[in-house]
């Protein structure tokens, strides 16, 4: 029988082991070397529907996971892709969006209106001289990354179709200068009503049961042309 004192050893030595793989990036980051852009929606569970272990309670996990709104590539999205490929050995990126997503739910021009009409876009909040001109910086710690006017709503990326967004977003990775094009790419689509896995697909008859589209969720109107 592994007495106490054997198990705690092994588990500092693992612990060691991973500290090490850690400091010296490419030769040896997380197991799998697979960087995950996923959705930070809590119905979207990224482990049982890719069948990993993001991480572990002592660390050493599959993937490094990156979570946004939609899961969609933005600039820091990129920023994350670039340091993990390129310094910390990661070989595969996968993209997982989900139906019911929020970012199908409401139309990014009404959704800026509505924060126009809350005030948001005060002058001291924006490098402008008019309301409805206003430039946002979207990073106050680098106001050079500042949006054109009448780019906001485009930039809250909402969506038409998830499953045309998801094949959009593997696309921009595999065209972008800053990803190596050996890397492995794919993009899936998490049912949350079946709680199952599926390629991004086009053909409405194979998805006519789930909320896929924003007009399947009641949204009218076009998207902001953001994936299009």
């Amino acid at each position: 029988m592994t007495t106490l004192k054997e198990q705690l050893e092994q588990s500092v030595e693992q612990r060691q082991r991973w500290e090490i793989k850690r400091q010296y990036g490419a030769e040896g980051p997380n197991l799998r070397r697979l960087w995950v852009l996923a959705c930070m929606d809590e119905r979207l569970p990224v482990d049982e529907a890719l069948g990993i272990r993001a991480d572990t309670p002592v660390g050493g996990g599959d993937a490094h996971l990156f979570r946004n709104a939609g899961g969609i590539v933005t600039d820091d999205a990129i920023r994350s892709a670039m340091l993990t490929i390129n310094f910390f050995g990661t070989r595969e990126i996968v993209v997982l969006q989900h139906t019911g997503c929020g970012m199908l739910s409401a139309n990014g021009f009404d959704l800026e209106k509505d924060l126009k009409e809350r005030g948001i876009f005060k002058k001291e909040v924006v490098r402008a001289t008019a309301v409805d001109t206003a430039a946002v910086a979207i990073d106050p710690s680098l106001p050079e990354l500042t949006l054109k006017e009448g780019a906001f709503a485009k930039w809250i990326g909402m969506m038409d179709d998830v499953d045309a967004t998801c094949i959009r977003c593997v696309e921009l990775l595999r065209n972008h200068p800053l990803i190596p094009k050996e890397v492995v790419i794919s993009g899936w689509i998490w049912e949350t009503e079946f709680r199952r896995l599926r390629a991004p697909n086009l053909e409405a008859p194979t998805r006519a049961v789930t909320q896929a589209t924003a007009a399947s969720m009641g949204v009218k109107g076009k998207q902001p042309p953001r994936w299009s």
